[in-house]
């Protein structure tokens, strides 16, 4: 068999280790009846085992050479679905559509680092049907998601993430794990959506604003980033300092905010 070359427009590190798979899919621990996607499946490493423990399997891939020869590669199976197709751009809603009965997706992938974050977002915007995800990523970017209040870690990625998720980190992976080696370490989160009840959907949009304005300036004052959409009255009526810093807000206080900033805004409308 021809040996792919990982190719670096595609983000391609590809998952060597047994050690770290074995690891990866007893955190899984995928059941038969399990509806289970693989975003980049690339040469098959994790998918193999999932093959073994899945009645069925749908993979997602964008290189369309791995996608061609991932069945040949793996034996041809019969529980794998290929599709050749942009992970960014994928209708998560239409798989799990495919029958009335059918249970939510669970999602898994070894994700490009140049991608992670909006494909988390774009995965986040399907949440109603998924289960879980469990992904490889940066571990910068799992420290990031997972952070809590008065850490250099939390931010924007922090705060939206878990308002609309239980994030879990599960452990790291070095960089000898892959072929070709990143020059940063990895890590598994474990990413469980929550259910949006109708006010947390309308708060959605006006808390990313928020946020962004939020942590516009990590350095300076919620006072500062905020003038002009929330201004130090209204901070002290909600009995939050003008003088904090967004990274030493809550989840909750900044869902306090995005309602307040939601109600003045409905009331200037």
């Amino acid at each position: 068999m021809v040996t792919h070359r990982p190719r670096k427009r595609f983000g391609q590190n590809f998952l060597e280790s047994e050690a770290v798979i074995q690891r990866l899919v007893a955190s899984i621990a995928p059941l038969a009846g399990d509806r289970m996607v693989e975003i980049g499946p690339g040469l098959g490493a994790l998918t193999r085992p999932l093959l073994e423990k899945l009645t069925r399997l749908d993979v997602i891939e964008l290189d369309r050479d791995l996608a061609g020869s991932l069945l040949t590669r793996l034996g041809n199976p019969h529980n794998l679905t290929v599709h050749q197709a942009d992970a960014l751009k994928f209708d998560y809603r239409a798989l799990s559509a495919s029958a009335d009965n059918e249970p939510k997706l669970r999602v898994v992938g070894n994700l490009p680092y140049n991608i992670s974050t909006p494909l988390l977002f774009h995965l986040l915007d399907q949440a109603d049907v998924i289960q879980d995800m469990h992904f490889m990523l940066q571990k910068e970017v799992v420290d990031r998601l997972t952070s809590a209040p008065n850490s250099k870690n939390y931010g924007r990625l922090s705060v939206m993430a878990q308002y609309r998720a239980d994030c879990e980190q599960l452990f790291s992976v070095p960089p000898n794990a892959f072929r070709p080696a990143p020059k940063v370490d990895s890590a598994i989160v474990r990413i469980m959506p929550r259910p949006l009840n109708e006010k947390q959907k309308q708060l959605l949009p006006v808390l990313e604003e928020l946020v962004h304005k939020a942590f516009s300036q990590r350095r300076k004052t919620l006072r500062n980033n905020l003038r002009g959409a929330i201004e130090a009255e209204v901070l002290e009526q909600l009995a939050i300092d003008p003088g904090r810093r967004a990274e030493t807000l809550s989840l909750a206080e900044f869902e306090l905010l995005a309602d307040a900033l939601m109600h003045s805004e409905q009331s200037c409308a």
